[in-house]
């Protein structure tokens, strides 16, 4: 089984895109768990805050759900923001198969979206510790997938994703 790693900025996409993979994974008959970063905040991370510290160890929670549920046969899709580039490269480590997806978004299309009003608010200094504003995101080196989600639907990216899983041999 493999796990399928969503890391962007806030709003550029992981959370639409994973819902359409899990939707094709699912037709294709695949068992998967899709673990979003805003429900796991509620759940499993609720003691967790927003800084680097913490960030660092929400990806390691996460990841080692990802290994369990790999290694029981079902399918992960993380959409997580995951800003350091070293909590993510520990994680090729330890699960077999890592696929990356990096949403990548220029922040001006993010400020113009913000659903959430999180930017506004961020840039107004009401939210300390936010990632693209006052904390860094470290893009990643080497994805296997890069969705540019300002220029591609997320059907697009969907698709540019189920592509290179065939490419990689984890999907028929």
């Amino acid at each position: 089984m493999f796990t399928i790693w969503l890391t962007g900025l806030s709003g550029a996409g992981k959370t639409t895109l994973s819902a359409l993979l899990a939707e094709e994974l699912c037709r294709k008959g695949y068992k998967l768990e899709l673990l979003d970063g805003d429900q796991l905040r509620g759940g499993i991370s609720r003691d967790l805050g927003y800084g680097k510290e913490d960030r660092i160890k929400q990806v390691q929670r996460v990841g080692y759900l990802c290994e369990l549920l790999n290694k029981h046969g079902v399918v992960t899709i993380v959409s997580l923001i995951s800003p350091y580039r070293d909590s993510r490269e520990v994680l090729r480590t330890k699960i077999k198969h890592f696929v990356e997806v990096y949403m990548k978004c220029p922040l001006e299309t993010l400020l113009g979206r913000d659903p959430k009003g999180l930017y506004k608010k961020a840039l107004a200094g009401e939210i300390k510790s936010f990632t693209g504003i006052s904390d860094p995101y470290e893009e990643p080196l080497r994805p296997e997938i890069t969705v540019f989600s300002d220029q591609e639907t997320p059907h697009q990216g969907c698709e540019k994703v189920l592509q290179r899983l065939l490419e990689l041999e984890l999907i028929d």
